[in-house]
């Protein structure tokens, strides 16, 4: 029992509570990072549709197929804008956590009972909320990329058909 004690009073207790927050916190930095990225990749595909839009006679299969690929970007951009700020919540929340969890096993160690259990509290709904923002964003960036590789697969039939159709043309 006494080894139990002194494990808990311990300030190296506190570093050890602040391992989990800090981890995820990485996670989340590196998750945004990567959602950013996409989001300027979407930005660049949609400048490059609608200057590709501007070009077009009216070929009304290509432009008709254009103005779907720019409804789908749109839907991309605002899944991962969506992503990013559940991303974005998840970081602030694992920071905070982080906090909370040093603030209250200072409290802790400085045995301010009501103080200490108050802090664990804040700290497990903050952690709570933030693991749940970290899921819905993940979630949000499967339906992004399964939307993303759906219209790479529309694209490479378009593209099948209409070199089918030159082929055919020239001979």
């Amino acid at each position: 029992m006494q080894l139990s004690q002194a494990v808990m009073n311990s300030p190296f207790a506190i570093l050890t509570a602040v391992v989990a927050p800090a981890v995820l916190t990485n996670a989340c930095s590196v998750m945004a990072l990567g959602i950013s990225n996409r989001v300027a990749r979407v930005v660049d595909r949609t400048r490059a549709v609608t200057a590709e839009l501007h070009g077009v006679d009216d070929a009304p299969g290509l432009r008709s197929h254009l103005e779907h690929q720019l409804a789908i970007l749109r839907r991309r951009g605002n899944l991962l804008v969506k992503s990013l700020r559940f991303t974005y919540l998840a970081l602030a929340g694992f920071s905070s956590s982080a906090l909370v969890a040093v603030v209250g096993g200072a409290l802790s160690h400085f045995e301010v009972a009501p103080a200490s259990r108050a802090a664990a509290l804040v700290g497990l709904v903050i952690g709570l909320i933030s693991v749940a923002g970290l899921v819905l964003a993940c979630v949000l960036m499967v339906r992004e990329t399964t939307m993303a590789i759906e219209n790479l697969d529309e694209e490479a039939e378009l593209y099948s058909v209409i070199r089918q159709r030159h082929e055919g043309k020239e001979r």
